[in-house]
C-alpha cells in the first residue's frame, strides 16, 4: 500500500512541475514589447480578431506563443473588449492579456474645428472613432435626436464647441452626443450667461451671428467690431447682408466674389433678401468667435468691405457713402488680380 502511495506522490509531483513548467514561464516578468505600438479592437470582436489584430511574432509582440498561453490560463477568449489599446514598452505576457482582458483601453483625443456642415462633422469624427460617418451622420441628422437636446437637427452643429476631448475611441453616437451636450452646457458658464442680455440674443442666436464672423475673417482682434456691426444692423432692422450666408445658401464656399446674381438665390439663409439672422448657423463657429459676439466692441459702424490690400482685414464705415467708396476700392483690387 505505501508503495502504491509513494508512487501515486511521485506522480503528482511530476505533474505539479510540469503545470508549473508551463506556467512560470508563460506568468514572468519577461517583456513581449519592444516597441510602443496601438491595437484597435472593433466592437463585437472575438479572440481570433485580436490574434489577427496582433499580427505576425514581432509586429505588436515578439513572443506570440507566451501570449497565448497566458491569454489561454487568464480565459481571455472569454472576455475581449473592445477599445484602443496601447502596448507600452517593457509589457510582460500577463500584463498585456491583463490589460486587454480588463478592457483598460487608452482614450483617444477628438478634436474637430473649422467644420462648416454635418456631413463634414461627421466624416471628421469618423477618422477618429470607431463609429462610420454615414452612421454619426444619420445619428445627428435625426429629428428625434436632435430634440433631445433641444436643438434642431440643422442646428445641431452649434452644440459642438470646437475643441480636443478625450474619449473612448469605441464611444457610441449616443454617448457622444451626451458628451457634447454637457460640454455645452459647461462652455455656458455663468459668465457668459450673464452676457447675453448686453447682446440681447439667445445662446442659439449667439452661435449664429459666431458663425458669419467665423467665415467673414480670420482676424480674431477685429472680430468685436465686427459683431458690433451686425448687432447694430439687427437692432435697427437692417438686412444683414452678410456675404457668407449667401454662399451657404448656393451651397458654394469656393466662391471668391459674390456677385448679384449670387444675392438673388431665394433662401431663409440668403441675408440680402431676409432680415434677422438665418435660421442656424452657417459653420461651427470658434469659442473666439462666440466670445466675441459676447464682448462685441460698441461702434456706430454699420458697414465694412474686405481691405483692398488683401490683408484679411476690413474697413469699416458709418456711412453707407463710405462703405461705397471702401467697397469701390476694394472692386477695383479684385478686377486688377483679375478675380471675377
Amino acid at each position: 500500500m505505501k508503495k502504491f502511495l509513494l508512487i501515486g506522490g511521485a506522480v503528482c509531483l511530476v505533474l505539479a512541475a510540469s503545470v508549473a513548467a508551463y506556467i512560470a514561464p508563460a506568468l514572468s516578468s519577461r517583456s513581449i514589447v519592444e516597441v510602443e505600438s496601438e491595437i484597435f479592437i472593433p466592437t463585437g470582436a472575438d479572440y481570433d480578431t485580436l490574434l489577427a489584430l496582433l499580427g505576425e511574432e514581432g509586429e505588436h509582440i515578439t513572443d506570440l506563443a507566451r501570449f497565448e498561453r497566458v491569454a489561454s490560463l487568464k480565459g481571455l477568449s472569454k472576455s475581449v473588449r473592445a477599445g484602443r489599446y496601447i502596448l507600452k514598452e517593457g509589457m510582460s505576457a500577463k500584463s498585456v492579456v491583463g490589460m486587454f482582458r480588463g478592457g483598460m483601453q487608452s482614450p483617444v483625443r477628438l478634436t474637430f474645428n473649422n467644420i462648416r456642415t454635418l456631413p463634414q462633422l461627421a466624416g471628421r469624427l469618423a477618422e477618429q472613432i470607431e463609429p462610420d460617418s454615414i452612421t454619426l451622420l444619420a445619428h445627428l441628422s435625426s429629428p428625434e435626436v436632435a430634440a433631445k437636446y433641444g436643438f434642431k437637427p440643422e442646428e445641431m452643429i452649434g452644440m459642438f464647441i470646437p475643441n480636443t476631448y478625450e474619449v473612448w475611441w469605441n464611444i457610441t453616437p449616443e454617448s457622444l452626443t451626451d458628451r457634447m451636450k454637457k460640454e455645452y452646457d459647461n462652455f455656458w458658464n455663468e459668465e457668459r450667461v450673464a452676457k447675453l442680455e448686453r447682446t440681447r440674443l439667445t445662446q442659439k442666436e449667439v452661435t449664429t451671428l459666431a458663425s458669419i464672423i467665423c467665415e467673414e475673417t480670420r482676424m480674431t482682434d477685429e472680430m468685436p467690431t465686427m459683431a458690433g456691426v451686425y448687432i447694430n444692423r439687427l437692432r435697427r432692422g437692417m438686412l444683414l447682408q452678410a456675404d457668407p450666408t449667401v454662399k451657404f445658401a448656393i451651397g458654394d464656399f469656393t466662391i471668391r466674389r459674390v456677385l448679384n446674381r449670387h444675392l438673388e438665390v431665394d433662401s431663409p439663409y440668403n441675408t440680402y433678401k431676409y432680415a434677422g439672422l438665418p435660421p442656424s448657423p452657417i459653420c461651427m463657429p470658434s469659442i473666439k468667435g462666440i466670445d466675441a459676439v459676447l464682448n462685441y466692441k460698441e461702434s456706430s459702424y454699420l458697414y465694412f468691405c474686405a481691405k483692398e490690400d488683401f490683408s484679411g482685414y476690413h474697413n469699416f464705415a458709418r456711412t453707407l457713402s463710405e462703405h461705397n467708396q471702401n467697397a469701390r476700392r476694394y472692386a477695383n483690387a479684385l478686377n486688377r488680380a483679375g478675380i471675377r
